[in-house]
């Protein structure tokens, strides 16, 4: 088949890599750059694989797509020749003793899995962690890199045509426009666009999110972790190079500007309050990026010939990708 996908995204590249390793000629059309450019909202993300933490606010059938998500990335990384990119060792919760009442109320949410670490089995599995944290290890969770992830598919990708720098301006059964008015031809069009595909959804809305990158040379973090606090979901994910990234902010807005102060002050506050060697750590980034998002907070796939959307991952995208990608393989 002849494959058109407008978006380079997380899902975007995933089917690109996938659909042209099954055989299919694909093209793709993204307004970036180039593969290395942020822009995607994919790329301000800090790559955690929480099926079970997200419980807390996702739907069952997000969690379940999430957990057959966990079961494939690894084979992804290993097949693009970098199975460092992802790691399933587990994830941690966290709260202050002052928030138990609220962390319990959270847990309560969540399915059977999370187990209660006392003080010093917490001690023995992170011990740059503050020492009086209440503690639950998530079994299974995991992370992995996202730009290196988003980079490989691309490059790895056997013989498609990326026209990058180029946006779609419009989507049809079987054809795509350009903005310079040429026109596509396929024997299916997919659009991954996230918030470019407004108005073909007009319920379709952007979360605006927040995050933040330490330079932490001697802070040994060896999980992601997520701090249970009454008002903020703050994570904090470890990187190569003694890097941590801090973030978890959601806004209702389409602001676009840079990371506010109010929410950097929040969130490094919260990391220092349960890693205390990041004091002297150093902020070398910060970013800002909008969630694509429709009200009920669910992906949104829809099919007639010629055409699939798929749209809605909200702060889902990396989670979902691959069992989402497998169903439209299973479809095509």
């Amino acid at each position: 088949m002849q494959v058109v996908i407008a978006g380079a995204g997380v899902m975007g590249r995933l089917l690109a890599w996938q659909l042209a390793r099954a055989g299919h000629r694909v093209a793709v059309v993204d307004p970036a750059d180039g593969p290395a450019q942020p822009g995607a909202a994919a790329f301000t993300a800090a790559g955690m694989l929480s099926p079970l933490a997200e419980r807390e606010h996702a739907s069952a059938e997000v969690a379940a797509l999430g957990w057959r998500s966990l079961a494939l990335w690894p084979a992804i990384a290993q097949a693009l020749g970098q199975p460092a990119l992802v790691r399933t060792a587990g994830s941690l919760l966290l709260a202050h003793g002052a928030d138990l009442g609220a962390a319990q109320r959270v847990l309560s949410r969540l399915p059977a899995g999370p187990q209660p670490l006392d003080r010093a089995a917490l001690q023995a599995l992170e011990p740059a962690l503050a020492p009086d944290l209440k503690a639950w290890l998530l079994p299974g969770e995991g992370q992995l890199l996202p730009h290196e992830l988003l980079q490989a598919l691309a490059r790895q990708a056997p013989g498609v045509d990326w026209f990058w720098g180029r946006r779609a301006a419009s989507v049809h059964p079987r054809r795509l426009a350009l903005d310079d008015g040429q026109w596509l031809d396929a024997d299916l069009v997919i659009d991954t666009r996230g918030l470019g595909a407004r108005p073909d959804l007009a319920a379709l809305r952007g979360v605006r999110g927040e995050i933040l990158w330490l330079h932490a040379p001697g802070v040994a973090l060896h999980h992601p972790v997520r701090l249970l606090h009454p008002r903020h979901r703050v994570y904090l994910v470890p990187r190569p190079g003694d890097v941590i990234v801090v973030g978890a902010s959601e806004v209702e807005s389409e602001d676009r500007s840079p990371v506010s102060l109010r929410s950097a002050v929040e969130l490094l506050s919260a990391a220092h309050s349960v890693l205390p060697g990041l004091a002297e750590a150093r902020i070398v980034h910060m970013e800002t990026n909008l969630r694509p998002a429709l009200p009920d907070h669910q992906p949104h796939l829809a099919h007639q010939p010629g055409l699939l959307r798929i749209n809605g991952l909200f702060r889902h995208g990396w989670l979902l990708a691959p069992a989402l990608a497998e169903q439209v393989l299973a479809h095509v």
